[in-house]
């Protein structure tokens, strides 16, 4: 059992890090003259999503930058499901999935019309 654990540990932190040097590259400015497509859901408090369920829509400011690169090529590969991210994130490239993880990443809070 001990060496299951270890070998799922190795796994997730290899997967924690390759998100992270992914962000790592992220330009924080070019992050935030793109976050204008993010803005209309994750820049409003409590926003919740009505299709296909009811959903709260998390806030990305002060997100860790490795997280949000994951999530946003779980939700590009299909792996993570929501039609709306999945058609967002479908045309977005790595660097800006990065540049947007490092906007979002040094941000405490980002509301709507945020400069």
């Amino acid at each position: 059992m001990n060496r299951k654990c270890t070998l799922l540990f190795a796994v997730l932190v290899s997967a924690f890090a390759a998100g992270a040097s992914a962000a790592e590259g992220g330009d924080a400015q070019a992050g935030q003259a793109k976050a204008s497509m993010c803005q209309g859901c994750h820049g409003i408090d409590g926003y919740r999503m009505a299709f296909p369920e009811v959903y709260r829509v998390p806030r990305l400011g002060g997100q860790h930058p490795a997280y949000i690169v994951k999530a946003l090529e779980a939700y590009k590969s299909g792996n993570r499901s929501n039609e709306t991210m999945r058609a967002i994130a479908s045309r977005l490239s790595a660097k800006d999935m990065a540049d947007l993880a490092a906007y979002y990443g040094s941000a405490t809070t980002v509301t709507a019309g945020s400069k």
